[in-house]
């Protein structure tokens, strides 16, 4: 088994496997953290989170523990957290606000820019010794676009971060674009883990093919109130609109759909509208998006996606809620999940509410989806015990169509090809035309 490849990428049969061993092999592992998680940009954090000067966030990002912050002269930072002294994290709080980020150990203090500022005893130091070379470490590279951020370890990294991002910034300006100002992360942050591979919760997260299975008992709820499930799920637009499996190009891809009830639900998964004000809120400010934007970009933007950046940033917007998630994985069977709810802050509180409790209700810790992934993908890890037997697993769905519905698994394999090429050197030419950026005008 150790000599099959990676992946079989069969265009003319046609067949798309992967080999299972990628789901359990500690070298595989060991690989794709100097090759993927150490090689290419990774999300940090949203700049909503770091309202305030002095305001701090630590996190791990690419198996780092690192420190989110924005300084005193208002400037986004991120920091290493490691004391240039003796290597302990400087701080241990998830969050907060202070002028100085203080060492336990040994009481050596720094600004929210990183500054060595102060520590104990300072004379004892020898003539030449600098505080300015001992200042927290930074990340080779940090950047932002419509208030992601994003680091690169990778000294010898080549693409500026919009270059990486590539035809995914459109799927970025469908999310941000439903503010005025600037989207807001809500309060409070889902943690948890899973005994699964991390490229488990990469496919499941773009899969369209397991939601009236797996999920089968949200849409059984939506649909009892009322909801014509088949039908929101099947919205594709006009021939034209970007829609179903998206190669997005870089190892970046989406799942997407046009909303073209004209305003009648918030989004593809969510429930019922409970009353008449909530309808007449909502199209409102559909028409408010129609004046800033015009009515084709405003139904894609109403109409959801699942966005993957490659290699672990999923953005999920289905309209009823927007979860930002990423994850690392510890070893090859277990990972660990951040994920955050993304809103509009000038929403009306009613659509809001609503807003929050379907996402709850799809997304949250006891919500009806979240707990149905994690036990799907634990049982898929399982099920890898018998991988000698039966050493591949099949993406094939899909494949040889010019254009892939959601439920398909163009989206999946267009990660798997990146992933291959970045673990092999391995470079495979697209399966279907490569999703390329709209240019487009605002209607105002």
């Amino acid at each position: 088994m150790n000599d099959l490849p990676l992946i079989i990428d069969d265009r003319e049969t046609p067949k798309f496997w992967v080999n299972r061993k990628t789901m359990i092999a500690q070298d595989i592992l060991d690989q794709e953290r100097a090759e993927i998680f150490d090689k290419c940009w990774l999300y940090v954090g949203h700049e909503s989170e770091l309202p305030n000067v002095n305001d701090f966030r630590t996190r791990r990002v690419g198996g780092r523990s690192i420190i989110f912050t924005r300084g005193r002269d208002g400037e986004i930072n991120v920091l290493v957290n490691t004391c240039p002294h003796r290597g302990m994290e400087v701080e241990s709080r998830a969050s907060g606000n202070g002028r100085l980020l203080r060492c336990f150990y040994h009481g050596w203090a720094f600004n929210t820019a990183g500054d060595l500022v102060s520590m104990p005893d300072e004379e004892s130091y020898p003539d030449g010794w600098s505080k300015a070379e001992r200042c927290l470490p930074r990340p080779a590279y940090i950047d932002s676009y419509r208030g992601f951020w994003f680091l690169c370890w990778d000294t010898a990294q080549k693409q500026s971060l919009y270059e990486y991002l590539g035809a995914a910034t459109d799927f970025i300006d469908l999310i941000a674009d439903q503010s005025e100002t600037l989207m807001q992360v809500a309060p409070g942050t889902h943690l948890y883990s899973m005994k699964a591979n991390w490229k488990l919760l990469v496919e499941n997260s773009i899969d369209g093919y397991h939601a009236m299975t797996t999920h089968n008992r949200y849409i059984q709820m939506v649909t009892a109130s009322g909801v014509d499930m088949k039908s929101r799920m099947g919205e594709t637009g006009n021939s034209n609109d970007p829609a179903g499996g998206l190669d997005l190009g870089n190892g970046h891809a989406a799942v997407a759909n046009v909303d073209m009830s004209g305003g009648d639900y918030a989004g593809t998964l969510s429930r019922q509208f409970p009353d008449a004000e909530a309808v007449a809120l909502h199209r409102q400010r559909r028409e408010g998006l129609i004046a800033r934007y015009g009515e084709r970009w405003t139904n894609r933007m109403l109409g959801g996606r699942n966005v993957l950046i490659f290699p672990n940033l999923m953005l999920i917007d289905l309209g009823m809620g927007c979860t930002i998630r990423t994850f690392y994985p510890d070893e090859p069977g277990y990972m660990e999940i951040t994920a955050w709810e993304l809103s509009p802050p000038e929403m009306d509180d009613h659509l809001l509410k609503l807003r929050l409790s379907d996402f709850l209700t799809f997304w949250g810790p006891a919500g009806l989806a979240t707990p149905d992934d994690v036990e799907a993908l634990e049982r898929c890890q399982r099920g890898f015990r018998a991988t000698g037997v039966d050493p591949w697993n099949d993406l094939s769905r899909g494949m040889g169509k010019r254009r892939p519905k959601g439920d398909e698994e163009l989206q999946m394999r267009t990660f798997w090809r990146r992933y291959n090429e970045l673990m092999t050197g391995e470079v495979s030419k697209p399966e279907v035309e490569v999703y390329r950026r709209v240019v487009r005008e605002t209607a105002a």
